[in-house]
């Protein structure tokens, strides 16, 4: 078996570019979600495990350590094993905000991000019988009513509530916003009709099916599950944000476990079942690297969010 996979792997390496595969993984490998079991960091998780058995002949072994939005986890990072055996879930704009809003255990420069994979793209969710029936209905109506029009979210600080901050000033309206614990909380919300819509996710969509309706996409294409829903690009808003989720290792690991674990996930993304699979859950692919490529994604993707955090009042 040990024969077999080591193959795999060099073969991985020579028609993939994973570089020194025949040397990664040796053993299983941790796979820490700093959030507790069910959001879409888990969903993530469970959807690359068996392909990271397929491609490498090891477990991907899936545990929880929530708390603090993420925070609990990522301020001990540093303090597991650098061997590449243990790799933890990183979102954007988690990683970029919470240092800002004081003593969380890290900075943002503290984790090694080796990998960014995917992101769920914002959405304006309303529900299928709503009025809004177009991006434009609910804009006229948030004109006519400033701060009456008023979205679920899943927490303060989060993609939803940047990019409410976001389009509320690219449109020049006044929406009022609702902090909720998470999509699930936010979603129930929506469908309770305690709010006129919901800032969520296509995955939302994804999940919610029939139950609602997508005004508007972040994205910079038609999501391919919903080619009948624009993007906010199409309709004069530029906006392409989102939830962006990867992977960091202990940033004692070397230079090849790092640029091991990066094309590792880069195979799994490559898988075209697994690209499948992510779009039928309404997730959208990114494959950003280690590396240069990774740093200048981090730091474009921080100046936007800090923005929208500071005119929100989130951080000074």
């Amino acid at each position: 078996m040990k024969m077999k996979t080591t193959l795999l792997a060099l073969t991985l390496a020579m028609g993939t570019g994973v570089a020194a595969a025949a040397d990664f993984p040796t053993s299983s490998v941790d796979y820490i979600i700093p959030f507790g079991p069910g959001g879409e960091s888990d969903i993530t998780a469970r959807l690359q495990q068996p392909y990271f058995e397929k491609l490498f002949g090891e477990q991907l072994v899936v545990s929880y350590q929530p708390g603090g939005g993420g925070a609990v986890g990522w301020s001990q990072l540093n303090n597991m094993a650098g061997d590449g055996t243990k790799i933890m879930g990183i979102n954007l704009p988690h990683i970029i905000i919470k240092p800002q809003q004081g003593d969380v255990g890290f900075q943002t420069e503290d984790l090694a991000a080796v990998y960014m994979f995917h992101y769920t793209p914002d959405a304006i969710v309303v529900t299928a019988d709503s009025g809004y029936m177009t991006l434009q209905d609910l804009i006229d109506d948030a004109k006519a009513n400033p701060k009456k029009v008023i979205f679920s979210g899943s927490g303060k600080g989060t993609a939803n509530h940047l990019a409410q901050v976001q389009f509320d000033g690219l449109a020049d309206i006044e929406t009022t916003y609702v902090s909720f614990q998470g999509t699930g909380a936010s979603v129930t919300a929506l469908l309770g009709n305690q709010v006129s819509a919901a800032w969520g996710y296509t995955t939302v969509g994804a999940a919610q099916g029939d139950k609602v309706r997508m005004l508007a996409v972040a994205m910079e294409d038609r999501h391919p599950a919903f080619p009948d829903v624009p993007t906010f690009r199409e309709l004069g808003f530029d906006m392409v944000s989102g939830a962006y989720r990867g992977i960091a290792v202990p940033n004692s690991a070397s230079e090849e476990v790092r640029m091991q674990v990066s094309d590792a996930i880069k195979a799994i993304n490559a898988e075209p079942e697994f690209q499948q699979r992510m779009l039928d859950g309404g997730f959208a692919l990114v494959d950003v690297g280690y590396g240069a490529d990774m740093n200048a994604f981090i730091a474009e993707k921080a100046e936007g969010y800090l923005r929208a955090a500071r005119s929100a009042g989130i951080i000074e």
